[in-house]
């Protein structure tokens, strides 16, 4: 197996839904491959946060920054929703 066929099929992997035989492949390809160890770790990791529904408080500078660079991505995004001056 290789990287982008194991990416194609990550999400089946990670929901469970992937035959046995081809989870075996996968599970071989990660077994060697580092780059792909951690994209699936880091899926499985989000996948975890995301369930157990506690927030996570963002630092201010973070936070603000994020706001911000979505605030223009809006606008250039959306010119003819952006405020009128």
């Amino acid at each position: 197996m290789k990287c982008d066929e194991l990416l194609a099929m990550l999400n089946d992997y990670v929901d469970g839904d992937l035959e046995p035989g081809v989870c075996e492949e996968l599970r071989q390809h990660l077994v060697g491959c580092n780059p792909c160890q951690v994209v699936v770790d880091n899926i499985r990791k989000t996948i975890t946060l995301y369930k157990a529904g506690q927030p996570y408080e963002l630092p201010i500078e973070f936070r603000q920054r994020l706001h911000q660079a979505l605030r223009e991505r809006w606008r250039q995004t959306h010119p003819d929703c952006s405020p009128q001056p």
